[in-house]
């Protein structure tokens, strides 16, 4: 029997539609989130966390872990998801017609980032300026309350002098504070980028999962157990990274890792009866969302974690190479265990 394209983008039977278990798994990747998530992030602040510890080696295998995790969620889990859908007969032959719209979502995507992290840095480097000007006028006026009572045997050449060297000394040392600063702030800027990426990402799985068919449901919901988990490994460490002071900003954005999939999930269960996965609306907009995830993750991973954290990292090239080799299988292990779960999820 021939399938027509009717056939194809008609609602799928939910017979025998278990709610119980649905619900279940709904608890089971909220519990599974936070496990991933929360187990680095609460390593991280144990005290006393020593650099060079046990601990932090294996956090920083973490860190790697979680690398090769996202760059195959992007490339694996999302981009031919992206090309399938927007090679849907369910979708108008003008979007069928081009045949490059996950490209060109993620190209979007990356464009915004690059512009958005420039905006941010740039407002970075203007609050840091605006410190550094303040700084270097109230240590000038210290310096000339204290040069008016210097012995009057000085001449005005050395009296100058001192003032130069003040000045060159208190400039290089907020300029090394400001470095120090900035790099601070641009991993709060590449962490959020990431979240959202997932965020974005994390919503559609929920939703897909609740309208998962009884023969396959099992199987896609162990597949995202692990998939919740090794994403939430990865994020838990590149929050770490942020070196944030007190719990509430890591509980904050750890939480919201945790509950944007099952957010997914219940409002798949609330729609279920009407909700039509195969409809050309639904095909359109996981596909755009999926394209405009994987650009924001390819530029994160690519930029922020590779480039900056590997290539560019003095300290990382200065490692022994027998911890470079076990970073980079650390990575190529995340990124291999990711792509084996794109068998299933």
């Amino acid at each position: 029997t021939t399938t027509t394209a009717g056939d194809e983008c008609a609602s799928p039977a939910m017979e025998n539609y278990n709610l119980p278990l649905r619900v279940g798994a709904l608890f089971i990747i909220l519990a599974t989130s936070a496990l991933g998530i929360f187990t680095p992030i609460v390593l991280h602040k144990i005290s006393p966390y020593n650099k060079g510890s046990l601990r932090d080696w294996m956090l920083t295998m973490g860190k790697f872990f979680g690398t090769g995790v996202i760059l195959a969620t992007a490339f694996v889990h999302m981009l031919p998801e992206a090309l399938e859908n927007f090679d849907s007969d369910c979708l108008s032959d003008g979007w069928k017609s081009y045949g490059a719209f996950a490209g060109v979502f993620c190209m979007i995507s990356s464009f915004a980032l690059q512009l958005l992290e420039l905006a941010a840095v740039a407002n970075v480097e203007r609050i840091r300026a605006k410190k550094a000007t303040e700084s270097l006028s109230a240590d000038i006026e210290k310096r000339h309350t204290s040069n008016s009572s210097l012995d009057s045997s000085m001449t005005a050449n050395q009296i100058t002098t001192l003032e130069t060297e003040c000045h060159d000394h208190a400039h290089e040392h907020i300029h090394s504070a400001g470095l120090l600063e900035d790099e601070e702030a641009f991993k709060h800027i590449g962490t959020l980028i990431l979240e959202l990426g997932i965020v974005m990402h994390s919503i559609i799985i929920g939703i897909t999962l609740s309208n998962t068919g009884s023969d396959e449901f099992v199987t896609l919901l162990i597949a995202l157990v692990f998939h919740q988990f090794f994403e939430g490994v990865a994020l838990g460490t590149r929050i770490n990274d942020m070196n944030i002071k007190g719990w509430t900003k890591p509980l904050l954005m750890g939480t919201l890792f945790i509950v944007m999939t099952p957010i997914g999930c219940a409002i798949g269960i609330g729609i279920h009866s009407s909700f039509n996965p195969n409809s050309s609306s639904s095909i359109l907009a996981s596909a755009i969302l999926d394209s405009l995830s994987a650009g924001i993750l390819l530029y994160n991973v690519y930029i922020s974690l590779m480039s900056q954290e590997i290539n560019h990292n003095a300290d990382f090239r200065r490692t022994p190479f027998i911890r470079k080799f076990v970073c980079f299988v650390s990575m190529y292990c995340g990124a291999g265990l990711m792509a084996l779960l794109g068998k299933w999820a």
